[in-house]
Order: structure tokens, then C-alpha cells, then sequence
């Protein structure tokens, strides 16, 4: 009779409900194997066009254990409704780790070791929806990025409208909570039916196990004979888009599979399918694993560890006997190292190494025994580094170093080294050969050649071994029978620190981090290696004397501000004027870069000072009382100062000051025109010569600073940029008040104010203002 049960499972909101997890049916079949539906789900993200990783989008799924089928849904989304073309978002999948990828086609810094991920290409109109299916997936960590199409260079101010592009990744899985465990040596039986014709048990591959084999036996059928063809197919692994399982069509009533060099400390899957319809087929499965070689027992002593640590070859304080949760229960050393000391036939030997925590992202493998481990041809050497998921968004990097004072190493010997995850290369010999695909990595060192470097961004969280061995071409080592070598492995954020054109940012995605480099002065790649389109030096110095010496273009607008007595404006442009150059020449990239103080503080006076340039300079042609002004002229610097501190690169916090300027200045200008029955300024000199030009240097910058604008001539329109503003402020600036000679600062540049008394108060000219062409 069929078993019917059901589960609640909770899982996170989904894509279109965004509700709590919902209640999944699950069916047992014929009771073998229960299976539950499961759905994760990440909300939708932007995407950005590929500059460098960080404009990635990185979101990783937890696979559980038991997993059968995955099922991954990733919808991408516009974000508006005008049209902006047809855009391919580029999907990257790898389990393990964050995928290394490519766009750009830079190339890769020296002794760089990486693996292609699985890519999938989904042309984006107003909404486009794909699956991608993965049936026994590898349990653990698997991670998704998404991102646009290369960036073209184009900068675009934020606030304005632009093509945007959402991306959400969903993953649906169907898992056994009830799978049976394949026992070594031991028979399971199983029963494929016409509704269910797959067995998913799952068997452990202890350490040190050298191979696995799984047999299928005694299968037959209700219908027919016992040695007529069942057609059944054996899998053996879990798939994990860099290594496939072992896949075997069985003919007959039996078949088996293997797996060399399985992964060590692992669960694996053994999937068994029926390509028969309609019939029902029994057989049996058992496995069976290959332990061919060890290492040599180190005993229970932990002490041994610790003395190591510290230089001596000897427990330092010996005891004679260690108790064991009371004084009552003993265990001599003498019983002790019968234990420990049993005979075994190791024909590999292991170093233990010290695991340091330094920083975010950096971590340093030290052997116990010293730097120096001496290799010998008698049998392979074994280290292991466990790598945690915290540490795969970093870069594994192998330095071995042949140390040629302690041993001479002869033409026809060499040390072979494999560098692998999962499981250790235990068999070594001169034929290996260096892999810059998948691993193992195995490279020669020899006596020409007596260093080797290798570097592994964004290396899988597992066990990473490395085997050392000596070896011979004609079988005779002569007189070199042990080498020393000096391993060196450790984890660091970015691939050579970026290089002296480039910076390491650490970045997140919830909390998950990982860290990459940012290019400067044209270098890119994954190291900022690639010179292929690098700015020249001659290019870097060209680029900040433009940036920074069309600054001086203010210097007119601050001696026409004094000749008309407008001290208040004078000091701002001055300010701009000052931060201006000396942000640029911080801002540069490459090695013509002077900083002479905080990037982020050169950075926000520049932005504040240009903005309050311009508020004070509208302000001061609305031509209004000087309480009104100097009140309009602090209290905007306060608000935009506080509009800068929030988001200084936003739009509305240039736009915002100069909308609010020019309707108070149109104001007061619509106020005297009514008021005097005419137009003001009445004058078709002032606007002719001053006003138009002026506006029209106003119009054409502002228009190059926020649709102009490229990576590429970047230094040319901001240079023109600061010309056309510090050239309409020379315009704009509205003439001297009639009133001035007689209140304060004269001609001669001399102080000559004389004030007249008019009972208890000073006398003040109340005439009102006009422009005049000066």
C-alpha cells in the first residue's frame, strides 16, 4: 500500500508573493525514498554595465545536504518604460566559490591559475524569464552573479533618468530527508518502479581513500527472466558544472563504476535509473573503497604539536603519567606508545600545519616542523590547508621555493609538486605535467628552475592538499636521495595587492565578503596587469595640468568681484578656486597624483565651494538689501553644506540651489520691472554684452557636465567645464552699487569712509539700485 506523508517547510518570501514560506507536499514511493520541495529566493537587485567586479551582482545559495534536483529561475526586469534597445545580461554559476570571470578579455597576471564558470546569456527586452535545471547537484555553497554588457565609458549623473535593469535569482530544489546510506561492503536492495524509477542513496569516502567502486548485481525483472536486460544506468557523484559524475549504462544483470582519487571526508551520490517503461526492476547495490595509502600513526600525545611550536624536537615538560577525568584512572606513557608506535607501513608522509587568522581575508599556513620540509623519493609528502567559506572570496596563493644550501639537486632529478582540492595526487612521477585548467595543478621544480608561484583567485572552500615528492627521469637519483622545500601558502584578499596601478576593495553582499581590484590610469584585469590600454606618463601629466590649471580661470572672476566690492564673493571663488586644484590633483590616477590632505575632504570642499559659488553669484545679481543677501548667502551655505554631507554627487543638490537662486533673482527682477513700468535691468547694453554671454557659458557647461561627459575625454570636458563656469561669473556679476564709494571701499584701494550724522542715526543713501555698463 502507498505511504502518503506531508511536511511544512518554511523558506523565505518569493518572487511574487513575498509571503511567508509556504506548506510543500511531499510523496513516499513504494517507501523508499521521501523527497520535500524547498524554494530560496534573494530580492531583485540593479545591475550595473561591467567595469570591474564590484559592479557584479553576487548572491549565493546554501544547497542542502540529500539534494536531488535544483532548479534555478532568474527573471530580469526593466525598470522604466521608455525605450533603451535590447541589453544581454550575462549569468555566471559555480559552485565552491564566487565564479572568476572574464568580460573585458584582459589578460590574467603571471602563474594566475583559473577555471571558466558556466555562463548563460538572457537577452533582456521589457522582461525576460529563464530556468536552468541541474539534477544530483554537489551540496554547499553555490554562487550566481549577473551583470550587464561591458560599460562604455559614459558618465552618468545620478538623478537623471537612465536605462536600469533588475535581476532576481530563485532556486527550487526537491530533497530526500530520508535517503539510505550505502554501507562498505554491504548489500541495499532497491525497487524501481514505472513512478519512480531512481535510488538515490549516498555512501561516505572516509580519509585517505585511494579509490571507490559501486556494483549493481541480481537485477531482474517481475515480467521476465532473471538474465534479460534490466537497462539500467549507475551514476556515480554529485555534479558541481566543473566535474561530471561517472555515468555507466549496465547491460545485463550486473555492472559496476569507479572513482579514482574520490574526494576524501565526503558524502557522494549514487543515482540508479531504469530506461525501461512500464516495468518494474529490482537489483542490488554495494560499494566498496580502496585504502592504499597511509601515513604513519602519530599516537594521542598533543603535547608533540606544542613543542614543535616552540623549537624543541621533545615535550618540554614530560610527565609520567596523564590522568584522565580523575586521579584514579591512569595511562603510562610506556602503554601509551605501544599505542602510537604500532608498525605501519606508511608509504606517505604528513606535516601538520599551523592555520593563522591575520585579517579579513588573510590567512597564513605555517608548517609545525619549520619552514623547511625535506622531501625524499621514497614517498610522496602530504600538507593539507582547509579553506572555510569565509575564505573564498580571497586569493590561495603557493610559493615553493627549492632551498639549494642544504641539498644540491642533480640534472636528473626534480621535485614534482601537485597542488589539488578534494583529494591529494599521491602518485607522482617526471611525467606530470603543469595544468592551468582544472585541478590538479602539478609543476616541476628543478635545479634551472627552483621557484614556482601559483595563484588561485577566489579558491573553492574545501580541503586543498599539496604533495611534494622527489623524482628521478632514469630511476637512479644518484647522490641526491633528500631535498629541502620551502612551502609558503597563504590567503590574501586581491592577486599581488592590485599592483601599483590598482586598489583592493573589500566588498559585500549581505554577509558574504570578498574582495577586488580596481584599475586605474587605463590598466585593467583581474591584477591590474593588463598595459594594453594604459595611460601613458606623458598622458597622466597632461591630464591633471588640464584639470587643475583651468582652475585659473577663476582668477578674473575674483578680481572683477574686488574692483566691484563684492569681498563676501571674492573669498568664495577664491575657495573654489583652491580646493578645485588641489581635488584634481589628488583625484588623478596613475603616479602624477599630489594629495595634500584627505581625498574624501579635498572631495566635499570642492563640491560645496562650486555649488556655493554659484547660489552666491545668482543671489548677488537679484541685487537686494545686504541683510537679505548675507541672510540668503549663510543660510543657503548651511543647507547646501548639509545637502553635500547626505549625497554629494546626486543631482538635485546642484540643480536644487540653482532653480531656487534663479526664481528668487527672477523675482526681484519682475518686482523693480513692475514697479518702475519697464524692463529690468533696463539697460540692452547689459544684456546684449553681459547677460546673454553669460547665460550662454552657463547653458553650454552645464550641458557638458551632465550629457557630455565620458571616461575618455573626461579631462578635456572638465576642463572646459571649469572655463565656461569661471568664464559666467565674469559676466554675470552685476556692476558696482552707486552707493559703495561713499559707505566704504574707494578707488584708491584706500579706507575713506566719513559718515554723516543726521540726528542719532547715520545718514544712508536709500536711492535705489540700477545697472550701468561699466
Amino acid at each position: 500500500m502507498r505511504d502518503l506523508k506531508m511536511l511544512a517547510v518554511g523558506f523565505k518570501p518569493s518572487l511574487l508573493s513575498q509571503q511567508h514560506l509556504h506548506l510543500l507536499l511531499l510523496l513516499q514511493f513504494y517507501g523508499q525514498v521521501t523527497f520535500v520541495s524547498e524554494l530560496l529566493s534573494k530580492p531583485a537587485q540593479k545591475l550595473s554595465k561591467y567595469g570591474w567586479y564590484a559592479n557584479v551582482r553576487l548572491q549565493r545559495f546554501h544547497m542542502p545536504e540529500e539534494t536531488a534536483i535544483a532548479r534555478w529561475l532568474f527573471s530580469v526586469k526593466k525598470g522604466h518604460t521608455f525605450h533603451c534597445g535590447q541589453h544581454n545580461v550575462t549569468i555566471h554559476i559555480r559552485w565552491g566559490a564566487p565564479p572568476v570571470i572574464n568580460p573585458t578579455g584582459s589578460v590574467f597576471p603571471n602563474s594566475t591559475l583559473w577555471s571558466p564558470s558556466l555562463s548563460l546569456t538572457l537577452p533582456v527586452t521589457s522582461q525576460s524569464v529563464t530556468t536552468f535545471n541541474l539534477s544530483d547537484p554537489a551540496a554547499g555553497d553555490w554562487y550566481v552573479a549577473a551583470h550587464l554588457p561591458e560599460d562604455d565609458g559614459r558618465i552618468e549623473q545620478k538623478g537623471f533618468p537612465s536605462c536600469s535593469y533588475f535581476f532576481q535569482p530563485q532556486l527550487s530544489i526537491r530533497r530526500a530527508v530520508d535517503m539510505p546510506v550505502l554501507q562498505p561492503d554491504a548489500f541495499l536492495t532497491q525497487t524501481a518502479t514505472p513512478e519512480w524509477s531512481c535510488l538515490c542513496p549516498r555512501l561516505y569516502v572516509p580519509e585517505f581513500a585511494s579509490s571507490l567502486s559501486v556494483s549493481v548485481a541480481d537485477c531482474s525483472s517481475g515480467e521476465a527472466a532473471e538474465n534479460e536486460n534490466c537497462s539500467l544506468v549507475l551514476r556515480l557523484g554529485c555534479a558541481s558544472l566543473q566535474l561530471d559524475p561517472v555515468r555507466v549504462n549496465c547491460s545485463g544483470i550486473r555492472c559496476s563504476a569507479s572513482l579514482p582519487n574520490p574526494p576524501w571526508n565526503t558524502w557522494l551520490r549514487v543515482v540508479v535509473e531504469s530506461s525501461q517503461a512500464n516495468r518494474t526492476v529490482t537489483f542490488k547495490v554495494v560499494s566498496n573503497y580502496t585504502v592504499g595509502c597511509k601515513p604513519k600513526s602519530v599516537g594521542l600525545e598533543a603535547d608533540d604539536d606544542f613543542a614543535k611550536l616552540r623549537g624543541n624536537s621533545s615535550p618540554a615538560n614530560p610527565v609520567s603519567n596523564i590522568s584522565v577525568v580523575s586521579d584514579t584512572v591512569t595511562v603510562s606513557n610506556h602503554s601509551l606508545a605501544q599505542v602510537s608506535q604500532r608498525p605501519v607501513s606508511a608509504c606517505v608522509g604528513t606535516v601538520p600545519v599551523l592555520f593563522e587568522e591575520l585579517d579579513v581575508l588573510s590567512l597564513r599556513f605555517t608548517p609545525v616542523s619549520g619552514p623547511n620540509i625535506s622531501i625524499t623519493n621514497t614517498h610522496p609528502m602530504l600538507l593539507s590547508y582547509p579553506l572555510h567559506t569565509h575564505a573564498s572570496g580571497g586569493t590561495l596563493n603557493l610559493q615553493l621555493t627549492l632551498n639549494s644550501t642544504n641539498a644540491t639537486v642533480s640534472n636528473s632529478s626534480n621535485v614534482v609538486a601537485c597542488f589539488s582540492p578534494w583529494t591529494p595526487v599521491l602518485e607522482l612521477n617526471h611525467s606530470q605535467r603543469c595544468r592551468t585548467g582544472k585541478p590538479p595543478h602539478c609543476n616541476v621544480l628543478s635545479a634551472s628552475s627552483c621557484r614556482l608561484s601559483v595563484k588561485l583567485p577566489f579558491p573553492q572552500s574545501t580541503t586543498w592538499y599539496l604533495t611534494l615528492q622527489l623524482t628521478c627521469n632514469s630511476g637512479d637519483c644518484g647522490n641526491t636521495s633528500v631535498v629541502s622545500v620551502v612551502p609558503e601558502v597563504f590567503l590574501s584578499a586581491c592577486v599581488e595587492d592590485c599592483g601599483p596601478y590598482g586598489e583592493c576593495r573589500l566588498l559585500r553582499s549581505y554577509s558574504y565578503l570578498y574582495a577586488a581590484c580596481v584599475c586605474t590610469a587605463g590598466w585593467k584585469g583581474w591584477g591590474c596587469t593588463d598595459d594594453s590600454s594604459a595611460q601613458s606618463y606623458a598622458h597622466q601629466i597632461t591630464a591633471i595640468l588640464l584639470l587643475t590649471l583651468s582652475n585659473l580661470f577663476f582668477l578674473p572672476a575674483i578680481v572683477v568681484a574686488v574692483r566691484r566690492s563684492y569681498l563676501t564673493e571674492a573669498s568664495i571663488y577664491l575657495f573654489t578656486m583652491f580646493f578645485s586644484t588641489f581635488y584634481h590633483a589628488c583625484d588623478q590616477p596613475g603616479v602624477a597624483v599630489l594629495c595634500i590632505m584627505d581625498y574624501d575632504t579635498l572631495q566635499y570642499c570642492d563640491f560645496l565651494g562650486s555649488i556655493c559659488s554659484i547660489w552666491v553669484t545668482i543671489l548677488c545679481m537679484a541685487r537686494v538689501r545686504d541683510l537679505i543677501k548675507y541672510t540668503l548667502f549663510m543660510l543657503g551655505a548651511l543647507l547646501i553644506a548639509m545637502s553635500m554631507q547626505l549625497d554629494r554627487k546626486g543631482l538635485w543638490n546642484l540643480l536644487g540651489p540653482i532653480l531656487c537662486a534663479i526664481l528668487f533673482m527672477v523675482i526681484t527682477w519682475v518686482y523693480r520691472g513692475v514697479r518702475r513700468r519697464r524692463c529690468y535691468p533696463p539697460s540692452w547694453q547689459r544684456w546684449v554684452f553681459f547677460l546673454i554671454p553669460g547665460l550662454l557659458c552657463a547653458l553650454v557647461g552645464v550641458c557638458l557636465y551632465i550629457f557630455a561627459e565620458t571616461e575618455d575625454n573626461y579631462y578635456y570636458t572638465h576642463s572646459l567645464w571649469h572655463i565656461l563656469v569661471a568664464s559666467c561669473v565674469v559676466f554675470l556679476l552685476p556692476p558696482k552699487e552707486k552707493n559703495i564709494e561713499e559707505l566704504g571701499w574707494s578707488r584708491g584701494w584706500s579706507w575713506s569712509w566719513r559718515p554723516r550724522v543726521c540726528g542719532y542715526t547715520l545718514c544712508q543713501s536709500n536711492k535705489e539700485e540700477l545697472y550701468t555698463v561699466t
